[in-house]
């Protein structure tokens, strides 16, 4: 029990989530820079597939991922990865721009 008590305990820290947050988002919105969203979406199934064998675990993996270490560490980790995602969104215009105009001859 202590193993696998731990072991959700590391699959909750590894995916970081909290479940209410992930059934208001969507895998595949357009305009999303939320690199967690997969992993929110796995973690959602883990809960609902545990929560369906036992409510009592599936309580003990809500509260796991409600504390403020996990929170926190979220919460960083989507700010950086927004960061990531609008660079990676400017590096990409620079460079269809420089294609346009200096292969192409736009």
């Amino acid at each position: 029990m202590l193993q696998s008590r731990a072991l959700v305990i590391a699959l909750i820290l590894l995916l970081s989530t909290t479940v209410p947050e992930v059934h208001s988002k969507s895998i595949f919105e357009k305009d999303r820079r939320d690199w967690l969203v997969i992993p929110d979406a796995i973690a959602a199934y883990i809960y609902e597939t545990v929560n369906k064998m036992s409510p009592k675990v599936g309580q003990f993996l809500v509260d796991a991922a409600q504390t403020p270490a996990v929170v926190a560490t979220r919460n960083f980790l989507i700010r950086e990865t927004a960061k990531l995602s609008i660079l990676a969104e400017q590096l990409m215009e620079k460079i269809k721009n420089l294609w346009y105009t200096k292969v192409l001859g736009y």
